[in-house]
């Protein structure tokens, strides 16, 4: 069955942190406007309403994750899945953005016509099939499929007696009280899962087949908290929040610049948490540079605490199959788990696995190149959100959603219906999407839209350098048509 629902301006897709964020832009800048949310779940929060492993929390501070327009006000800077879904549906809740969300739509298709200016969405909802038109097509859907994780395929699974558990589908009655636990994996959720299980495990093993830069920061930022206790959340606020983007700027530059001095900081770093004679070049020295891949933060050191305290270890090896009682390593090494956790990474799908077209024809993204990491060459009035690989997503968020909102403003002021980004350079070429050497990105990256060798064909890294160019430049660049 086919219901047609009503015209809509901006149509957003995704209520996590991203699509809540642009609807509160929308919103604001626009109160006459019709917006509406559509969400595949039945709840706010994207990522941290469905992730539910144990300790699942930020892997950057809530000063540049939270919004820039709602400070975050609790202590903990490195906060938990729980407070940061609560800030999330608080932001929505206050701002009346709830009642604009449609649950339970799975968009799969988007048609753009010429001829009306005008998108048609079709949704999945409840076993039927629901279309809405709007001018404006708003993807917020990031870059992660949600129904399913990335587990290789390992010899011998079936073999084993014991549970094995990816953490995208953590099951609710879990219970590893006491148990021995070995977790697959080296990434941000191996280094949460790890301090975490160890507290209730009878000894937890992070196995990994080679290390991740991993560095420790204070759960709670003594100078944002002493700040906004003087001069109060609204001025206090943006303050950390530059602060922390200065920080994370000259971390990156210093990795790309001087990796050698980097690689020393940490290992300094390292040596003051870990035990006398630890092997830190085996199991926290990685094969590349520092930011070459994401690096991992672990709050007050909570990782390298439990491997002190003998509640957790490390074993840099690979597996060679799974036994009846536990892993068999090539190294000859046998692990003993009742539990085995496959934290080894996340598929990724761009918009959410929704299948675009330009009149009745495909677009193949491959082909489409992204303009300021944000819009589809040749593709009219659609927007999306990917944020950064080396600072807080919610940064690019909020500027893509300030810029949306000076493209629409613009349109409004000229009475304009069409914006579409066109390449007219022939000798640009291009590059993958996401410059960056991580597993997932690799797997799935050829899938995406490309980036070109120069701007505007770029997705930017840069927070200073995206703030300058998406807040304050001309939107008249020579390559958006307006029409």
């Amino acid at each position: 069955m086919t219901t047609k629902t009503d015209y809509l301006d901006v149509l957003i897709v995704g209520a996590g942190l991203s699509g809540i964020g642009a609807a509160h832009h929308v919103q604001d800048a626009f109160p006459n406007r019709t917006f509406a949310v559509l969400e595949a779940r039945d709840a706010i929060g994207g990522t941290w309403d469905l992730f539910r492993y144990p300790g699942i929390r930020s892997d950057s501070d809530m000063q540049t994750l939270g919004y820039r327009f709602r400070p975050w006000t609790d202590e903990k800077s490195i906060a938990d899945g729980p407070a940061i879904l609560d800030y999330v549906r608080d932001t929505a809740a206050e701002a009346g953005i709830d009642r604009h969300i449609r649950f339970g739509h799975r968009v799969i298709g988007a048609d753009w016509s010429s001829e009306q200016s005008m998108w048609t969405v079709t949704a999945e909802h409840a076993g039927e099939i629901v279309t809405l038109s709007a001018r404006f097509l708003y993807a917020c859907t990031g870059y992660y499929r949600y129904d399913e994780g990335f587990t290789p395929k390992f010899e011998g699974t079936e073999r084993f007696r014991g549970e094995i558990v990816h953490p995208q589908h953590w099951p609710e009655d879990l219970d590893y009280t006491g148990k021995k636990v070995v977790v697959i994996g080296s990434g941000a959720t191996a280094v949460t899962l790890v301090p975490s299980m160890a507290a209730d495990a009878g000894h937890v093993t992070m196995l990994q087949r080679s290390p991740t830069y991993i560095a420790s920061l204070p759960a709670k930022d003594p100078i944002a908290n002493t700040l906004r206790r003087v001069l109060g959340n609204r001025i206090a606020y943006p303050i950390t929040r530059w602060k922390n983007v200065a920080f994370s700027t000259v971390t990156y530059q210093l990795s790309q610049r001087l990796p050698r001095l980097v690689k020393a900081f940490l290992r300094k770093a390292q040596e003051r948490q870990l035990p006398d004679g630890y092997d830190i070049g085996t199991h926290f020295t990685p094969r590349y540079n520092p930011w070459d891949q994401r690096m991992c933060l672990v709050p007050d050191g909570d990782l390298f605490r439990a491997i002190r305290h003998g509640k957790a270890s490390v074993v840099t090896d690979r597996i060679a199959t799974f036994t009846e009682r536990g892993l068999a390593l090539e190294s000859g090494t046998e692990l003993d788990a009742d539990v085995i956790v496959t934290a080894t990474g996340l598929n990724l799908q761009i918009f959410g696995g929704a299948e675009l077209s330009v009149d009745g024809k495909p677009v193949s993204l491959p082909e489409t190149l992204a303009y300021k990491g944000m819009m589809l060459s040749d593709v009219p009035n659609f927007v999306f959100t990917i944020g950064y690989t080396n600072a807080s997503w919610t940064l690019k968020a909020d500027l893509v959603a300030e810029y949306f909102c000076r493209l629409l403003a613009r349109m409004d002021e000229r009475g304009e219906s069409v914006c579409v980004p066109v390449n007219n350079d022939p000798t640009l070429t291009t590059r993958p999407l996401l410059d960056f050497e991580a597993g997932y990105v690799m797997r799935s990256v050829a899938q995406f839209p490309k980036s070109g060798s120069r701007a505007p064909w770029q997705l930017g890294m840069s927070y200073v350098h995206d703030l300058v160019t998406l807040r304050h430049r001309t939107l008249d660049d020579g390559v958006m048509q307006f029409s």
